[in-house]
């Protein structure tokens, strides 16, 4: 059997501080049967003598069982074990993997997705592997039996993780999400919480939330903790982490969110990726080789590549002509989908480079090949993958952009005079990070149905706000991502 490297499997073993919090929560008593559903090298089978662990690496599995001699290791694909046996466990811990659903995909995928359905809970397509791990090692315990588990911190805040929180909930007594800033992985980007459940055959009707910067050696689960009724983590969009503010933070923002006079960007405008090339360095010219290729200057259209070329507030002409004068890759070669083609964009369809692009995925699956779709002029640009803040960029310029960027068109009717001094309060800033979530290295993502939820306050009620709790709401948020860290 191949050896799955790390990235593969998702396997990223567990600091024994860790190691040793979650078995003391989880175990009460040396008859306790135990199940890590992803047991790697034995690190938590090996701290209770009345264990199972499966494994799907087989050297990881062969290290398990000389690291817990005693213990019974299953080789194999643990929704395929689960489905099948009939062993019930007291508890459950580990580390499940952290595997994308790019990666999370085929047989296993449907199997996993079928179990977890079948218990009552159901994921969509674009779910990572932990979640359905989580639902189904549940499914395998005892009544009053417990979990704890290491979660990546996307609970808070994964539109997929939200069915796992729903199910917990239904399932358990107890849900305990503890929130910790440091990061327990430091080689990974990845930030990571822990998961506690107990109770299993009972439901609850909150989730207890703790927020810690560091994580100690706990015996129990911190007795300090914030009860979310599931109504309100629901009118928060199913998300825990505007709770890592203070009550007051939040009641100031759901206030003004609330106000009639406030809007969403997405009342004011629809927000959307740009266009998909298919192959960037074929369709992207600099103006140097567009002369030299003697391409028509009707079928070229200066394009924002990337957030990183956006200037503040105002995308004009000036900054185009700037990135002429650098020779900068700007040029999109925008071919309509009929007509003739000109003789000398047929020579550089027909170039070796031509013959490569229209190789690409998205290029052999259009017709015809050279014609790149949904090329727009939106009114706005607004950054997807931001530092210190997103950036909404007025489009004077006329420019297309890439899906590395959000495209924002104005409604109909929409009077959008005052958008960009809205966009530099603080307020819409702390909505934005309430609204988006952490990525590597400290940045902030915006997907574009996050986007259409940030909020534009009401002017009026703005003004006479406490600035300084918005502001302080505001490094908070980015305390969490790492942002200072990262620079």
């Amino acid at each position: 059997m191949k050896r799955l490297d790390q990235k593969e499997s998702g396997a990223y073993y567990t600091p024994d501080a860790v190691t040793e919090t979650l078995l003391g929560w989880a175990v009460r008593s040396e008859a306790d049967r135990l199940l890590d559903p992803s047991c790697g090298d034995g690190q938590f089978i090996s701290g209770h003598r009345n264990s199972v662990g499966i494994e799907q690496d087989h050297e990881a599995g062969k290290l398990a069982m000389q690291r817990a001699p005693w213990a019974l290791v299953h080789e194999g694909d643990f929704f395929a074990w689960a489905d099948e046996t009939e062993e019930r466990f007291n508890c459950a811990v580990g580390n499940p993997p952290f595997i994308r659903y790019q990666t999370f995909k085929g047989e296993v995928r449907n199997r996993a997705l079928g179990l977890c359905a079948r218990l009552g809970a159901k994921f969509s397509g674009l779910s990572s592997s932990w979640a359905p791990f989580l639902v189904a090692t549940a499914g395998l315990l005892r009544p009053g039996g417990r979990m704890a588990f290491v979660v990546p911190a996307e609970i808070g805040h994964a539109p997929y993780a939200a069915p796992l929180l729903e199910y917990l909930a239904s399932n358990f007594a107890v849900v305990h999400i503890v929130a910790i800033r440091k990061k327990l992985f430091p080689e990974l980007s990845e930030d990571c919480w822990l998961m506690y459940t107990d109770g299993f055959g009972k439901r609850t009707e909150e989730i207890r939330f703790s927020v810690r910067d560091t994580l100690g050696r706990m015996s129990v689960p911190p007795r300090s903790f914030t009860r979310v009724a599931l109504a309100d983590w629901r009118q928060w969009g199913r998300r825990l982490r505007p709770f890592l503010l203070s009550e007051e933070s939040r009641g100031l923002y759901r206030e003004l969110a609330a106000h009639k006079n406030s809007r969403t960007l997405g009342e004011v405008a629809r927000i959307g990726i740009g266009y998909v090339s298919g192959a960037n360095d074929f369709f992207h010219l600099r103006p140097s080789e567009a002369r030299e290729l003697r391409i028509p200057d009707n079928l070229l259209h200066p394009t924002v590549r990337n957030g990183r070329a956006l200037p503040k507030r105002s995308l004009t002409a000036m900054t185009v002509n700037n990135w002429h004068s650098k020779d900068e890759p700007i040029l999109l070669l925008k071919m309509p989908k009929t007509g003739r083609v000109p003789a000398s964009v047929a020579r550089y369809l027909d170039s070796d480079a031509g013959m490569v692009a229209r190789q690409a995925y998205k290029c052999r699956v259009r017709e015809p090949w050279y014609s790149v779709p949904d090329v727009q002029i939106p009114d706005f640009f607004l950054s997807y993958m931001s530092g210190l803040e997103a950036s909404l960029v007025k489009n004077d310029a006329g420019c297309t952009c890439t899906n590395s960027v959000h495209s924002v068109r104005l409604k109909e009717g929409v009077d959008a005079s005052k958008l960009l001094d809205l966009w530099d309060s603080s307020f819409v800033k702390l909505s934005a990070e309430l609204e988006g979530h952490p990525l590597g290295g400290g940045m902030l993502k915006l997907e574009p149905r996050e986007a259409t939820a940030i909020v534009l306050p009401s002017e009026s009620v703005y003004s006479r706000l406490d600035k300084r709790a918005i502001d302080e709401a505001i490094s908070v948020m980015r305390e969490w991502r790492h942002y200072a860290v990262a620079q």
